[in-house]
């Protein structure tokens, strides 16, 4: 399955789910001799537009991240509310739940991914930009995100 490529071949950010983000980033932190960082929340459905399995969904999460060089290890607290993260949780437990790679043009690179098999499981919006998780845990046991990001404008 050809994607069309990412905007670099460089992992963006790896994510782990863990039911508490509190004792994860406590730990992650130690282990690697860094300051914990804060922990955001995820906006309501109205901020978010948040889809999952293309209904619209009123999940969130707690969000905490940690910065190595050109890439972020996101940790991620999912609610209750149906979610790829909820669902991740409740069938392995904490875990690696995701690469994250940078992309233009979200719309044709999740229709290619799901032309190829991959299906959307879950889209978003947040401040800057917009999210996408396709179903590549059949043959990675994770998933892939796309992050696309606002470009600033010219005259701003």
């Amino acid at each position: 399955m050809t994607t069309g490529g990412f905007d670099d071949k460089v992992v963006f950010q790896i994510a782990f789910v863990t039911d508490d983000i509190d004792r994860t980033r406590k730990w992650f932190a130690g282990l690697f001799d860094m300051d914990e960082p804060e922990v955001m929340e995820t906006g309501p459905r109205a901020e978010t537009e948040a889809e999952y399995l293309g209904a619209p969904s009123d999940a969130r999460c707690k969000l905490a991240f940690f910065e190595f060089g050109n890439t972020t290890v996101e940790l991620i607290e999912p609610d209750e509310q149906p979610s790829c993260w909820r669902d991740f949780l409740d069938r392995h437990g904490p875990g690696c739940h995701h690469l994250a790679f940078k992309v233009n043009g979200m719309k044709q690179k999740i229709a290619t991914f799901e032309k190829g098999g991959y299906p959307l499981l879950q889209k978003g919006e947040f401040t800057g930009g917009r999210y996408a998780y396709v179903d590549t845990e059949p043959h990675l046991g994770i998933l892939i995100e796309l992050l696309e990001f606002d470009r600033p404008s010219a005259a701003g």
